[in-house]
């Protein structure tokens, strides 16, 4: 290298020092206004350390410089290595981790897309036009759910069309054994006594709050409660026909529970039924029950009574007729209910008045569907397993055929 190359190169080394004198200050300023720079800026921050990288702060050459401008030196470096660390960098989380994080919703966490996907959903079966007859099981093959048909769709009778076929599915309700449970649990029974407020029976679907004014033992041993009710009158009825007037404990109620529900339009009202469901994740945590007229409802813990004395089969309290035999398959099948899979907005037939009527479904709530008559614009909630279903119909008596056959 020549003389003359080298004084220039010194000379710009020295102009370089100099420089980084008079910026020093400039970024120890700016040091606080970056830090509290947003997180949409910090992409273009990175970009500013990645231009000043390049300049020539950040290698000079010469050591010859006096001790005050290597301390400046030193000073500046400190502020850069600040200002990196004021450099916010994003992460994306994932998007199940965000799911995580944000509230459910009834759609988002109870749709019947996400539990058909889940690890618990419930068994599905929709017959194909190259099924055979063997029957399908669940996952560890403890159930059969019957021989299914092999028609892809089923034909309305009153104007021959071509309705969509059934999807009939095994619905698993319980993550644990509390939730399953239809056995009595093993508890001490609560007294009954002389001038106890409780529930009686006034008629067969009308339960109404009262005072038992005196007990009677008939001389073929039964216990029987004289009840004065609130309103007016008296009857004579036995342990089955009378429920505590407090809330049950949880630990008390299971499936196939006799209970009577309190209505929510007259709250001195209540009506007799079977507990059919306990609260889990995929009813909203309410309990499901069946009253003797076949009207399911969905009910939270408030409106629920224990009968004192249930009968050893709580069955024996309903009145022969299609409900009863409904019944006694359901809690037979428990907790592996047949269940129809209809959609918001889909057409089918439902018996009313003893026929099969048109309808369509106006909402899926659990194992509930809310339908509308097309005929006379009537409302009602129907159980998802409900015999009056004329898929679900259809499906009880191919099983019924296959049962006689196996027998």
């Amino acid at each position: 290298m020549c003389p003359f190359e080298a004084d220039i190169k010194d000379t710009a080394e020295v102009m370089e020092v100099d420089e980084m004198e008079t910026r020093v200050p400039g970024i120890q300023e700016s040091t606080d206004r970056v830090e509290n720079e947003t997180k949409a800026e910090s992409n273009e921050e990175m970009d500013s350390d990645e231009n000043m990288s390049d300049s020539p702060c950040e290698s000079l050459p010469s050591t010859s410089q006096s001790p005050s401008k290597e301390i400046h030196l030193e000073s500046s470096s400190d502020s850069l290595s600040g200002i990196k660390k004021a450099v916010v960098v994003l992460t994306r989380l994932p998007d199940y981790k965000i799911s995580a994080l944000r509230p459910p919703t009834p759609l988002q966490f109870y749709s019947e897309d996400d539990s058909l996907s889940s690890s618990d959903s419930d068994m599905q079966w929709e017959p194909e036009d190259d099924s055979s007859d063997s029957d399908f099981s669940l996952s560890n093959n403890k159930r059969k759910a019957g021989k299914h048909s092999k028609s892809g769709t089923t034909r309305n009778n009153n104007n021959n069309v071509q309705l969509p076929a059934p999807v009939i599915i095994s619905a698993a309700f319980a993550h644990c054994s509390n939730e399953t449970t239809k056995t009595r649990p093993n508890l001490p029974e609560e007294e009954v006594k002389v001038d106890m407020m409780v529930l009686a029976r006034k008629k067969s679907m009308r339960w109404q709050r009262g005072k038992i004014v005196d007990m009677v033992t008939k001389e073929d041993g039964r216990l029987k409660y004289k009840v004065c009710f609130e309103e007016k009158g008296k009857s004579l009825v036995s342990g089955h026909h009378i429920a505590f007037d407090t809330v049950p404990k949880l630990e008390q109620l299971y499936v196939g529970a006799r209970v009577v529900v309190r209505c929510q339009d007259n709250k001195f009202r209540f009506r007799p039924g079977v507990l059919a469901e306990l609260p889990s994740r995929k009813n909203r945590l309410r309990f499901l029950v069946f009253m003797d007229d076949h009207t399911p409802v969905y009910v939270g813990l408030p409106l629920l009574r224990l009968v004192c004395r249930p009968l050893e089969d709580v069955l024996d309290d309903i009145p022969d007729c299609p409900h009863k035999s409904f019944m006694r398959q359901y809690l037979k099948d428990w907790p592996y209910p047949h269940l129809t899979q209809y959609r918001a907005g889909q057409n089918l037939n439902i018996e009313l008045n003893g026929a099969q009527q048109r309808c369509e479904v106006q909402l899926v709530d659990s194992s509930l569907i809310h339908v509308v008559f097309q005929e006379n614009q009537h409302k009602e909630w129907i159980h998802r397993g409900s015999m009056r279903l004329e898929h679900m119909a259809r499906f009880l008596e191919m099983k019924g055929v296959e049962q006689d056959d196996s027998d």
